[in-house]
């Protein structure tokens, strides 16, 4: 069997292998100061796919500039079993997602914050968002888990995205999950 490390703060995307957390930080720093004057959104989302003998979860960060491209990053973790309890998944990935945020002290958003502070009356802004990788749709297995899931990211001070608004959930960690 091999060795699982669970909580691993190791990141990478297509450029970047092993970034720790600070790295990261960094390079949506320097993403962000390119175009001060932009509306940034800061989001964080994980998905999970169940594999015959393990789960494997991917938690995305993306800084977008809405509008004019974006930056991110992933962290994969592999649990050595098969999580078929859909809200213990449901769960385990916003506590993933939760653990990323969490990282983002006040002293690093207030960092953010002051990128665009000057340019907030020529229309920057900055928001974060939690994206969860569920619905509310009649046809959507979890959507029983809505409130209980969107609390705990309001929670964190974090606004909220359910399907189909929750893209870094659902699109862009869901392609490395395979």
């Amino acid at each position: 069997m091999k060795n699982y490390q669970v909580f691993d703060y190791s990141f990478q995307n297509l450029r970047e292998k092993s970034m720790s957390f600070e790295e990261v930080f960094e390079n949506i720093v320097k993403f962000m100061n390119i175009a001060p004057s932009g509306n940034f959104r800061l989001m964080v989302g994980t998905d999970s796919q169940v594999h015959k003998r393990h789960t494997i979860f991917i938690t995305g960060i993306v800084i977008q500039n809405e509008g004019k491209g974006a930056w991110a990053c992933i962290r994969k973790i592999v649990i050595p079993r098969k999580m078929t309890q859909l809200h213990e998944r449901i769960s385990f990935e916003l506590s993933l997602t939760e653990d990323i945020v969490a990282l983002f002290t006040e002293e690093r958003k207030t960092r953010l914050i002051n990128i665009v502070l000057p340019f907030v009356y020529q229309g920057a802004s900055f928001t974060m968002e939690g994206h969860i990788d569920i619905g509310a749709g009649k046809r959507n297995k979890t959507r029983e888990f809505v409130k209980e899931m969107v609390a705990r990211m309001e929670s964190m001070g974090v606004e909220p995205k359910i399907k189909p608004n929750a893209f870094v959930a659902s699109s862009y960690a869901n392609r490395y999950t395979k």
